[in-house]
């Protein structure tokens, strides 16, 4: 990964990861232990999620960049979907308290967005890869004159 897609990540991860141990930290003592464990299984999941979400969209950006718009549109949606999965499918589960991984879930992705959308913005990207200097490219722009 480039050293400007692991910094976006970074900058989307760790305001996730704070706002889990927050999350992990009131569920605690709301709810107990089984509270804690929700939330931090959330925050995992939402990690997890996300970070393979941008990368797929990193390697979609430089391998078929017509693609990136779509494939944004479509990986958000079933990031989404499948975090609503992740509801359903631990929605009576005696293993943790399903109401703190279901509000740090939500509470993880909203961070996640805003963090890689403050990420997005701040990040200086250019808009035309600098190109190196071919030969072939040298001799056209030193000609002058005329052709024949």
């Amino acid at each position: 990964m480039p050293s400007n897609d692991v910094r976006t990540l970074a900058q989307a991860a760790v305001p996730t990861a704070a706002v889990g141990a927050i999350a992990a930290a009131v569920s605690g003592v709301v709810a107990g232990g089984k509270g804690a464990v929700g939330a931090a299984v959330a925050t995992v999941v939402v990690i997890l999620f996300m970070g393979l979400g941008l990368y797929v969209l990193q390697r979609t950006a430089k391998t078929l960049p017509h693609l990136f718009q779509a494939m944004g549109l479509m990986l958000y949606a079933a990031q989404i979907l499948l975090l609503f999965v992740f509801l359903a499918a631990f929605k009576n589960t005696t293993l943790f308290n399903p109401r703190a991984f279901a509000i740090t879930l939500l509470v993880g992705t909203l961070a996640w967005t805003a963090a890689q959308t403050r990420a997005h913005m701040k990040a200086k990207t250019l808009y035309v890869e600098p190109d190196s200097t071919s030969s072939a490219h040298h001799e056209k722009a030193h000609k002058t004159g005329h052709s024949s």
